[in-house]
Order: C-alpha cells, then structure tokens, then sequence
C-alpha cells in the first residue's frame, strides 16, 4: 500500500490532463467557470493536483462523456458522480439489447427532392423543400439527412460528369443561405455561451465550419460565424471581443503548408486567453494534427463529439 496522501498536491496539469483525457484548455475552464478543484501551486505558480483531485475530475469527464452538462454535476462530490457514472452505464448496457430505431424517414424524403431539383437546377424548389425540411426536421436530422449528404451526391455526381459546375454552384449558394437564415434564427434571446467559428488561411470550403455553427446555435449557443480563409489574429480578435468561451475551425482540404497552418494557429492560441478552448474538425484536420496539438486544440471526429464537447462546456 502506498504512504502518498491522497490530498497532496503533486501532479502537474499535463499528467492530470493525461491521466484524466481531459485537453488542458478544457480543464481550466471547468477550473475557472465551475471550480471543480482546487489545485495548489509550485513557488513558479504552476498548478499542483492531488490524487482525490484527478479521480474527481475522472469522474467529471465520465459522467459528462455519457451526455451529462458540466454545469449540472459540478457541485457533485466524486462519490456521487462515481455512482451517477455507474446508473449511465447500466443504462447504456440495457440500452444496447433493445432494437435500434427506424432511420428517419422524413429525412430521406426530403434528400431525394432536393437532389431532384438540383438535377433540373430548380432554385425555387430546392429552397421550398430546403425550408420544408428546416422546419419539420431537428437540427441534426436536417444535417446528417439531408444537406450533408446532399452535397455529397452532388459531389460524386459531378466527379463522374452526370451534373455541371452549374449545379453545384446553384445548391450551394441555396444551402449557405439556408444554413446562415438558420444560425441567425436559433441566436438565444438571453444570456447564452458564445462560440467563434471559422475557417482558417487556406481553408476556401466553408460548409464544414457552417455545420459546426448550426450544431452549436441548436445547442442554445450564440455563433459568430466569421466564415472562410481568415486569419488566426483576425479569429481571435473577434473572439476576444465577443467574449467567447471557445473557438471552433473547420479544416477540410490540405492546401496551406503545415508550417504556414502551425505559424497562424500559434498566433491564435497566443492571442486567446488560456481558459478558452480551440476544437477542430473537417476532413483534414488529421493532416494537421501535430500542428493542432501544439497549441493543445481538441480534434473531433464528427458533429456529435462536437455536441458532446459543448455539453462538456457549460
């Protein structure tokens, strides 16, 4: 049996960070917004966790990665998130045995119209059936259904010559529109956690960044969207003023150099205050990965980490 105190502040926050899965921008500001422990500090003042501290914030991140918002279980002692964490699991584990639900329908539906009056470039149409669609469908639902896999139709439809420039042209410019009108249409009406969304230098293609903006507004956040090819000092400026709690970049094509991509991440971070997180996706993120570790931002696979993550937020 170990003689270590169990309440002796000796772990730095990166062994905390990884021993926990927590990212350290993450930590701080569960530290800051939610003072889910207190660590003490080294004569440099840098943070020291004790053993009770790490498997507290175990428990936190557990019970929060199973759909729990941090700020309902911040107050909650290790015993009780250890025995919420334990109720979750069962849950799941019953959860497992029952049969999976239906796709939804609805949303295919409305995939095979849009596409059809993109196929006869039908402005009017594929908006009518757009709006349909938003207004039936959950937030989700009309992303993962329809607009995504729509514009991935058009896609390898138009790589194999069966539709034109023209048609991509004409959808696309219909779904921004669509996806801006929702984003403005969901802004909280009280006080609500603020997310900047961009796309960093190079970064041209922007339905990646507008899904995370949709995501985050049906959430309850309020999105400044800042749109594609910014820089990173021009992403935090906004985010500074803003006082948002976290920045989110879509990187979807590997088209800037890694050194150039590190160089304008590193101006972001340094210019946002230390508590604030910087999550990342898109379907290069992963070329970029040591550059995104660099400056400790969180890459997420899909939509749904990125809706847990917020969760994990506030």
């Amino acid at each position: 049996m170990s003689d270590v105190d169990s309440k002796e502040k000796r772990h730095p926050i990166q062994v905390v960070a990884r021993r926990t899965g927590l990212s350290l921008d993450l930590l701080r500001a569960w530290e800051r917004r939610y003072e889910v422990v207190e660590p003490g500090r080294t004569e440099g003042g840098r943070r020291l966790y004790s053993d009770e501290d790490v498997e507290h914030l175990r428990m936190l991140k557990r019970a929060s990665d199973a759909g729990r918002r941090i700020s309902q279980i911040a107050s909650l002692g290790t015993d009780e998130l250890a025995a919420l964490v334990e109720e979750d699991q069962r849950e799941a584990l019953e959860g497992e045995a029952e049969p999976a639900a239906a796709p939804d329908l609805g949303a295919s539906i409305y995939l095979k119209a849009c596409l059809a009056a993109v196929e006869r470039l039908d402005a009017l149409e594929l908006e009518a059936t757009l709006n349909r669609a938003l207004v039936n469908l959950s937030a989700p639902a009309l992303i993962d259904g329809v607009v995504g896999p729509l514009l991935g139709q058009i896609g390898e439809l138009w790589s194999h010559g069966t539709l034109r420039p023209a048609h991509e042209h004409l959808a696309s410019s219909i779904v921004v529109r669509i996806l801006v009108e929702l984003i403005q249409a969901a802004e909280p009406s009280g006080p609500a956690p603020n997310l900047v969304v961009a796309t960093p230098p190079g970064q041209l293609h922007e339905f990646g960044a507008l899904f995370v903006a949709v995501t985050a507004a049906s959430e309850g956040w309020g999105v400044t969207y800042l749109g594609r090819d910014l820089p990173g000092s021009d992403i935090a400026a906004a985010a500074n003023e803003k006082g948002a709690e976290a920045v989110a970049l879509s990187i979807v094509f590997t088209s800037t150099s890694g050194s150039e991509l590190q160089d304008e991440l590193e101006t972001l971070r340094e210019a946002l205050p230390a508590d604030v997180p910087i999550f990342a996706g898109g379907a290069s993120a992963e070329n970029y990965r040591d550059a995104l570790e660099a400056i400790g931002a969180e890459r997420l696979e899909d939509l749904n980490e990125f809706r847990l993550a917020l969760r994990a937020l506030v």
